[in-house]
């Protein structure tokens, strides 16, 4: 009886991890006849999982969806990242802390004491960020997201302004909810913010998805929402070790090492003076490499932070220009 359910539960998983399985592939994979997988198959359809068989040359197996939800089976990392996923859901979604707290609940009642043991170590505690995000309401969340999914014209009060867009994505970008879709009245690509729309029911018609103007939607998302291009760029070199100056700067390829105890960094900034304070904020002797543009700037933040008059009186004080 041990080895049959011990049986069972791997054919659960096998069928849980693909959607079509031959009948002598999960018969290799289990160990047993084609015989003995059909007598598992009617188990676990006695069990309330709906195993639904398929056609083909060998005939096989598939994990359909039922009217009701039978025990799911998870391994170790499946079971951490659900808990994690149900303590972290509510920090961006209103209307589901408590069904996520009773979903952890149960998931957690059903697991055996090695991931329980795992899950308990796992207490999350979300805090909100310090600039106050909008929080989506679920059922908005559903409808926009079964719009997507159907490829059904969503129709919306944005601002309220009625709207139609073809929804292609709904994607989650620092901690907000957006909907990217093509605006039917403006005839181009849009990003909406889920928070501020209010779907209209019923749906519109059927369409057929557009191609991005993007490799794929996360190109789409980092290049609509990149910082936008500074007009100042200068560079300095820095009597500090690369590493040192590494995790402060945005990007590693800024920094270029010059030995043991200097580097080269390149940044931008909206002004020249900007610029100027923002390359000595490193605990580190700098000398400017250019442009004249960052060297007048360095000369005029030194006057003003010695508080005298403009001019080159001081400025050793704070770069060596080369």
């Amino acid at each position: 009886m041990l080895e049959t359910s011990g049986r069972l539960l791997k054919l659960l998983s096998l069928l849980q991890a693909r959607r079509d399985w031959p009948g002598g592939t999960l018969a290799d994979r289990l160990g047993v006849s084609g015989r003995t997988v059909r007598r598992d198959v009617d188990r676990l359809r006695e069990l309330g999982y709906p195993v639904q068989a398929t056609k083909g040359p060998e005939g096989g197996y598939r994990l359909g969806a039922g009217a009701d939800l039978p025990p799911l089976l998870f391994d170790a990392d499946q079971a951490v990242a659900v808990a994690v996923a149900l303590q972290t859901a509510t920090t961006s979604v209103d209307g589901i802390e408590e069904a996520s707290l009773r979903a952890l609940a149960t998931v957690r009642q059903v697991m055996p004491a090695r991931l329980r043991h795992r899950v308990d170590a796992l207490q999350v505690t979300s805090v909100q960020h310090p600039v106050e995000r909008p929080r989506v309401d679920a059922d908005v969340l559903l409808a926009v997201g079964g719009a997507v999914r159907a490829r059904e014209v969503l129709r919306f009060d944005y601002r309220e302004a009625p709207r139609r867009c073809e929804p292609h994505h709904l994607v989650m970008w620092g901690g907000r909810w957006y909907l990217v879709g093509w605006d039917l009245d403006r005839e181009d690509w849009r990003t909406f913010r889920v928070d501020r729309l209010m779907p209209r029911t019923p749906n519109g018609p059927r369409f057929t998805p557009r191609a991005l103007p993007a490799p794929d939607i996360s190109t789409y998302i980092a290049t609509k929402f990149a910082a936008p291009e500074m007009p100042c760029t200068g560079t300095v070199i820095l009597h500090a070790p690369a590493h040192t100056i590494v995790p402060w700067v945005r990007h590693t390829d800024l920094v270029e090492p010059l030995g043991d105890d200097r580097c080269r960094l390149t940044l931008s900034s909206w002004s020249w003076v900007g610029l100027a304070a923002t390359m000595g904020m490193f605990d580190a002797d700098l000398e400017i490499v250019g442009p004249p543009e960052l060297r007048e700037a360095a000369h005029r933040l030194a006057q003003r932070y010695l508080g005298g008059p403009s001019g080159d009186q001081g400025v050793s004080h704070v770069a060596r220009t080369t």
